[in-house]
């Protein structure tokens, strides 16, 4: 034991155990120091000794110990008489005996060969553990101590040195095993077990001498966590033996279970000799569960009083996962709802010979041995000897070749203990011989013989590798076993598929038949705490359940999954957004006001109808130019107010359609200087209105600073203010196109960016300047004496055209998508239609349909008017 890293008083502790449990054992032995006398110096044993249930001499002794029992007798102690020593009772496994004679079988073989130990005797001594530790312990102390009932020496009480005792072969389970690895690791005594398979006897720290031929259960709990994970079970139950097997072998498989992301509804644990109320609670838990796996690390005790107990009243049907222990025990076929079980089983193989000697028992050889007697008793059911009690005497026609139990089953794992005693044979070898002889006299220590286990490496008859690691374990390798429905309707194992812990990882597994599971389908039964979370939904864990249990949310807005239980829903790019079933990103429709569309179709006519109003305007002054209200109304700038008219009407239809660079730049722009044209227009004609009247007053010359000349230089200037700040906008900051994100979740808008705020508010603040200013001129023209006074009209023009644009500003910034630029035509075309209407419908109706009024002495206000 190593005692690194402790403090004193856990020194002194360990110690004082230590002390204790040797002290519990000398008396588990027989063994007493207080019988030593100074005068001959003698020791006895306090007890007979525990007698081998099978045993033979030789050169050297190799124990085995074997739970060929299940239970021990048990007394009420009345500390007043020496306690009888503890006998195996209950009932027989044929299988654990079969490992007994495979032991027999070796060392016999062992014993005729001339490669191996030649002139060398192996003997042995096989003793039955009952399962038991205490059992245990005593019949290993007890073999390496002899069992000499008296022991002389003049210096000391020690043990005889009449028997060499190199190694022990056992026990078969992991709890006893575990126990006599603690003490015989003290000495260095080495111990190989056949099916001892704990993880927790890797540790060399712990249990340097111990060495096993069947895989760690590390290997098979790791293996059995993938194997549920390969068929899509994850929701499970499981059961396990109270024990250090159990325990320490689903500690394993629990946790790679939670690595592969598999939940536990239930982990109930269940000893043999625990109450019966207790295994009623197991299998109640069993039957209400609602997983449909159950994964059983159970020893064949456990598993035999458990599939007992769940047979009275049978749960649904499930499907059993089987460690090694039990997965291929031939009196478990008998249980119908097991049918479809897996597990991983130890290799099975045919050992030349073996069954001929298994079978090479006769009723006077049975006698021989109490342990060969019981086993001939129980499988005919007679008695060698007569009974006291009158039950049936073997008459000599029973056939054990006819019988069918693990003992004579030929497919069975007594190739391990077979592997065992000769790995001990071969570490003898190794210490006592040479290339040409072996030395029977030599003197060698047990660790001698532990090192050289730690370098075997043969190959049996069988064919199977025999080495050890460094933690003393065999390369783990296992066969998938399957309980299928043969044709009479009983059950059979199949070895479906291989498991090899040497190969790379992920191909471990390696498959060879088809499963039948449950039921006798071919489909795999599904297990699980709620059902899949299908694409565009994310898996949320139900408060207070396993992650296994969950409900599934549809992903928000804007998010997509797009596999099946997904944990977390992602987010499209921004250029998308998820289908209906929102498994997948799409790409967004881009949004803009196209050509095709009802509300552009209906705009592109009023603006079109407008140009042509305005060029008919045009063509009627134009045939008309010489009429008195053309020449009175300034034929000049009311062509040229026209031609802006028509500009601005046109200008419009550059809204429409997908955005682009040039149809970005060119419709601002163009908006914005042809109706400064239009407005300098109507504003030099309300400056010339004023102009003309104040002439008429006597020393005024106001018009001749408002000419023809001068009205067009004045047009052109107020448009090149606007060309200049166009100018500036497109080359500081142009307006471009771009996908508006924000507008709609769902959509793309593709709408042509400001580039600069202050350019675009800096165009329509000059335009509304001019507007307004224009408005203010009208507005004080409006009453004066003139039969035909232009400034009223220009003044209701001007009135429409500011309302419009007031309005505009609202309804523009809060017009969601491409409706924001159907404002803006919208504007565009009311502030023309407004112009037009205003100041050429009057004069045209009298051009058109009131010829009379169109003459020089009516303008003039020289005739009286009619009525409209």
């Amino acid at each position: 034991m190593a005692f690194r890293g402790l403090k004193i008083s856990e020194h002194t502790m360990q110690l004082t155990s230590i002390i204790m449990m040797l002290e519990s054992l000398l008396w588990l032995t027989g063994l007493s120091t207080t019988t030593c006398k100074a005068e001959p110096v003698s020791c006895r044993l306090w007890a007979e000794p525990l007698m081998p249930s099978l045993s033979m001499n030789g050169d050297f002794i190799i124990e085995g110990i074997f739970s060929i029992h299940f239970y021990t007798t048990s007394q009420q102690n009345t500390y007043t008489t020496q306690p009888l020593q503890p006998q195996c009772s209950g009932s027989m496994s044929f299988g654990e005996l079969g490992f007994t004679r495979a032991m027999e079988f070796a060392i016999h073989e062992i014993n005729n060969r001339t490669d191996l130990l030649p002139g060398i005797t192996l003997g042995y001594q096989i003793h039955d553990s009952c399962g038991a530790v205490s059992m245990a312990i005593k019949a290993a102390l007890q073999f390496a101590n002899s069992m000499e009932p008296f022991f002389n020496d003049t210096d000391s009480c020690s043990r005889s040195a009449a028997a060499a005792v190199p190694a022990l072969v056992g026990d078969s389970n992991s709890t006893p095993s575990i126990s006599m690895a603690r003490i015989l690791g003290l000495f260095a005594v080495p111990q190989v077990s056949h099916y001892a398979t704990c993880a927790c006897l890797s540790d060399k720290r712990q249990y340097p001498a111990f060495f096993r031929t069947i895989p760690s259960d590390h290997h098979q709990a790791a293996a059995l966590a993938k194997l549920v994970k390969h068929f899509g079970w994850t929701w499970i139950g499981a059961v396990r033996s109270d024990t250090d097997y159990g325990n320490y072998g689903m500690a394993s498989f629990l946790k790679a279970a939670q690595e592969e992301g598999i939940c536990v509804e239930y982990s109930e644990s269940y000893y043999r000799t625990q109450p019966r109320s207790k295994l009623e609670r197991v299998a109640n838990v069993i039957r209400r569960s609602t997983a449909r796996v159950i994964v059983a690390f159970l020893a064949a005790g456990e598993m035999r009083l458990l599939l007992e107990e769940l047979a009275r009243q049978p749960p649904p049907p499930l499907q059993w996962i089987g460690s090694e222990a039990w997965i291929m025990e031939t009196e478990f076929l008998r249980f119908n709802m097991c049918a479809g079980a897996i597990g991983f089983g130890v290799p099975r193989s045919v050992i030349p010979g073996l069954r001929e000697f298994l079978l090479d028992l006769s009723p006077e050889q049975a006698l021989k041995s109490p342990l060969l007697t019981e086993f001939w008793e129980s499988s005919f059911s007679c008695h060698l000897k007569v009974s006291s009690e009158g039950a049936r005497e073997c008459d000599g026609s029973e056939d054990i070749h006819a019988l069918k139990n693990p003992y004579t089953d030929i497919y069975t794992t007594s190739n391990l203990v077979y592997k065992a005693t000769y790995a001990i044979a071969h570490a003898i070898h190794g210490v006592i011989c040479n290339d040409t002889r072996c030395d029977k006299s030599a003197k060698f220590t047990p660790w001698q013989i532990r090192d050289q286990l730690k370098r075997v490496n043969f190959t049996t008859k069988d064919g199977f590798q025999v080495s050890f690691d460094s933690n003393g374990d065999p390369v783990a390798v296992y066969e998938l076993i399957n309980w299928q429905v043969k044709k009479d309707g009983g059950l059979d194992f199949v070895t479906v598929g291989h498991y090899d812990s040497s190969r790379p990882r992920g191909q471990e597994f390696s498959m060879s038949r088809a499963i039948v599971w449950v039921g006798g389908q071919t489909e795999v039964s599904r297990s699980v705490c709620s059902e899949s979370c299908p694409p565009g939904t994310r898996k949320a864990v139900q408060k207070g359940k396993p992650v296994c249990c969950y409900d599934c949310i549809p992903c928000a807005e804007g998010e997509i999954s797009n596999k099946t239980d997904s944990l977390n829903c992602v987010r499209c790019p921004p250029d998308f957004w998820p289908n209906s079933q929102r498994d997948s990103c799409l790409p967004k429709p881009v949004e803009f006001l196209s050509w095709d569309e009802t509300l552009s179709i209906i705009l592109t006519v009023f603006s079109i109808s407008g140009a042509f109003i305005s060029v008919c305007v045009a063509v009627a002054f134009y045939k008309y130019r010489a009429s008195p209200i053309v020449r009175a109304n300034n034929s000049e700038l009311s062509f040229l107010l026209l031609f802006s008219l028509t500009l601005c009407f046109l200008c419009s239809l550059t809204f429409i359609g997908r955005p682009s660079g040039w149809s970005c730049m060119l419709r601002h722009t163009a908006f914005g200087i042809t109706f400064v044209l239009c407005i300098s227009c109507v504003l030099m004609k309300t400056i010339v209105v004023l102009m003309a009247f104040r002439a008429t007053l006597p020393g005024s010359n106001a018009m001749k600073w408002f000419g023809p000349p001068q009205q067009r230089l004045s047009v052109l200037t107020f448009t090149l203010i606007q060309v200049l700040i166009c100018v500036l906008w497109l080359t500081i900051s142009p307006p471009l196109p771009f996908k508006n994100l924000k507008q709609y979740t769902e959509r793309i808008v593709l709408e042509c960016g400001l580039g600069s705020a202050i350019g675009f508010w800096a165009v329509l603040g000059y335009i509304g300047f001019l507007a307004l200013l224009c408005f203010i001129l009208a507005f004080l023209a409006r009453k004066l004496p003139d039969k035909f006074n232009e400034a009223k009209f220009i003044t209701f023009s001007m009135l429409i055209f500011c309302a419009v644009w007031v309005t505009f500003i609202p309804a523009y910034v809060s017009s969601p998508g491409k409706f924001t630029v159907a404002v803006e035509i919208f504007a565009i075309l009311a502030s023309s239609f407004g112009l037009i209407i205003c100041i050429f419908a009057p004069k045209c109706f009298i051009i058109m349909f009131r010829p009379d009024q169109n003459t020089k002495k009516h303008i003039m206000g020289k005739v009286p008017s009619k009525p409209l």
